[in-house]
């Protein structure tokens, strides 16, 4: 697994945690991984939404004790 920048937003609630993921997303480079951590389960829905919608790669989606780790690839 290549290296990613980590967007923490546990503890934050919808639509905190995909406001830091586009606000991480803004300064990404193309190509470049984010991961985000998020404890609310409606970013397992959103997230991947919100990617699927602007263009960027989903790499993945899983849930580890209560946190929601979503990886994602800037693609524009």
């Amino acid at each position: 697994m290549s290296s990613r920048k980590v967007i923490d937003a546990r503890g934050s609630f919808c639509p905190g945690p995909l406001m830091e993921l586009i606000a991480g997303m803004k300064l990404a480079q193309v190509g470049e991984e984010l991961e985000l951590l998020s404890t609310d389960k409606g970013s397992a829905a959103d997230v991947p939404e919100w990617i699927r919608k602007v263009g960027h790669e989903l790499l993945d989606n899983r849930e580890e004790a209560g946190v929601w780790h979503i990886g994602v690839r800037k693609m524009k």
